[in-house]
């Protein structure tokens, strides 16, 4: 029988609290799924005996190692507490120097640091983290000019393979930046990539080089040094970040859904999608400090559960949909059409109880009679709530007591199950992203056409970008997009007409 709402402990006096009231789930929905649920469990159970449960790429997955090694099997246990290690000793010997720390990374190697930074540094926190997440020569050049001068910034370039083109591209143009104020790089940067890997290579004579495993995939690489390093760098507590990541697996492992709040929340996806993400999950915490939460899980869930095929090979298109911002911020945006508009969603509403620092100013002024400005928080998030299921629209709650860095731990734990879980119940490999590789290689042929069409162009050749891409055997609409680039930024001359012509050919 599936509650209504349910309490779990993630530390002394610390409980997590999800309720699921407004989502109308059928007492019995969890007997329903009997079978996916059965499975759920022995995919989890083999997932953390380190069984290959990524068949499509062969791979063991070991997130749930990184904040438990003693469940890691073939001595990776050791290698995980060594991480631990040589985070403490980064921050003890190289701490010091650095006024700042620049992250070059992308997707999960830049999302969970920034949620991490985000969330829990503090005023008087040791050091600010600036990130580069992208490929954006115009977004480099602001970064750039944003960490200056060069001589107090530590760089953390963060790359499984070291050949990630938006990380790499990243990582060259920081490396040049330095060069040209005649600051040493290799005195400042830190790698974080897989062993043998390129970056590996290259980063031989850095300030530190730690460890990428092929068995922890990007999205799930917060509670490794790809999210522990940039945290400590900034005096956060790193180890109750994994306590309570680690006592929200020990509350997930539980193999009953109705004591378990990861299968409660991956029950009321699947009941409100109707097993087929059909509709979106719009998540809304009402705390500043989780802005970037629905960013997170975007790619957490998305890349996870958004397949083509199931497990077996057939045609299913799974997925669920994840957009989201912050409350009550979004009351006064998108929350109008959640109310009135389609009803082509749910909610997942996130509420911190404690409103923040008991003796700030914000916390302890009254804004009228008896009435704080966390006062309004709350209620606006109750207000909403009910508007919102008034209207027939579901939503559950998460509810935590603050957000310290066991909590926040608790929180990515608790979806990173959820999401497990989730894809058992509909059949999926939650672990590889063929998508996403299949963007990679279409973007590598376009530079390769690229590569020729220039090629072409420095020979002397001339026409309009119709009869060019005829002569190079390729898509006219790829030969176009790159002229009008390469045109924008000086590097090819083009008279309009032939441009306009394709153009109107498309349109047509």
């Amino acid at each position: 029988m599936i509650p209504e709402y349910l309490e779990v402990a993630i530390g002394e006096g610390v409980n997590v609290a999800l309720d699921l009231r407004w989502m109308e789930l059928a007492p019995d929905f969890d007997g329903r799924l009997a079978a996916p649920l059965a499975r759920a469990w022995s995919d989890l159970a083999a997932t953390e005996r380190g069984e290959v449960v990524n068949a499509d790429e062969n791979r063991r997955v070991g997130h749930y190692w990184l904040r438990a090694p003693e469940l890691a099997p073939d001595g990776l246990g050791a290698e995980i507490g060594e991480s631990w290690r040589d985070v403490e000793r980064v921050v003890l010997r190289h701490a010091g120097r650095f006024a700042r720390v620049l992250v070059v990374g992308i997707g999960g190697s830049a999302l969970g640091p920034q949620l991490l930074a985000d969330a829990l540094a503090r005023p008087g926190d040791a050091r600010t983290v600036t990130f580069l997440d992208n490929t954006d020569p115009d977004g480099i050049t602001r970064v750039l000019h944003a960490i200056a001068p060069l001589a107090e910034v530590l760089v953390i370039v963060i790359s499984k393979s070291g050949g990630t083109p938006e990380t790499r591209n990243g990582y060259l143009i920081v490396k040049a930046a330095f060069e040209a104020v005649d600051v040493t790089f290799a005195e400042h940067a830190i790698a974080i990539t897989q062993v043998g890997s390129t970056l590996h290579k290259e980063a031989a004579g850095w300030v530190a080089r730690l460890p990428m495993w092929d068995w922890v995939g990007g999205r799930t690489s917060v509670t490794s040094v790809v999210g522990l390093l940039p945290a400590a760098l900034q005096g956060v507590d790193t180890r109750g970040f994994l306590d309570g990541a680690r006592a929200m697996d020990a509350a997930t492992r539980i193999p009953v859904a109705a004591e378990n709040p990861a299968a409660l929340m991956a029950l009321a996806w699947h009941a409100a999608g109707g097993g087929r993400g059909d509709k979106a999950m719009v998540v809304l915490p009402y705390k500043d400090r989780l802005v970037l939460l629905s960013r997170y899980l975007q790619q957490l869930v998305m890349e996870s559960l958004g397949k083509a095929t199931d497990r077996s090979g057939t045609l299913v298109h799974q997925g669920l949909t994840v957009f989201g911002n912050k409350g009550s911020t979004d009351q006064h945006a998108y929350v109008q059409q959640l109310r009135d508009g389609r009803a082509d969603f749910f909610a997942t509403f996130i509420e911190v109880l404690e409103d923040g620092p008991p003796d700030a100013l914000a916390s302890t002024l009254e804004v009228e009679p008896g009435v704080r400005a966390g006062d309004y928080l709350s209620g606006l998030l109750a207000g909403t709530r009910t508007a919102l299921s008034e209207a027939g629209r579901r939503s559950l709650t998460l509810t935590v007591p603050w957000i310290d860095a066991a909590v926040l731990g608790a929180i990515v734990a608790l979806f990173e199950r959820a999401v497990s879980i989730y894809a058992s119940l509909v059949n999926v490999n939650a672990y590889h992203q063929p998508g996403v590789e299949a963007g990679k290689q279409a973007a590598a042929s376009v530079l390769e056409i690229q590569r020729r069409l220039y090629e072409v162009l420095a020979s002397g050749a001339s026409g309009t970008a119709d009869a060019l891409a005829f002569q190079l055997d390729v898509d006219a609409r790829d030969v176009y997009h790159l002229l009008r680039h390469g045109a924008a930024n000086g590097r090819v001359a083009v008279r309009g007409q032939g441009l306009e012509r394709v153009f109107s050919k498309l349109e047509g």
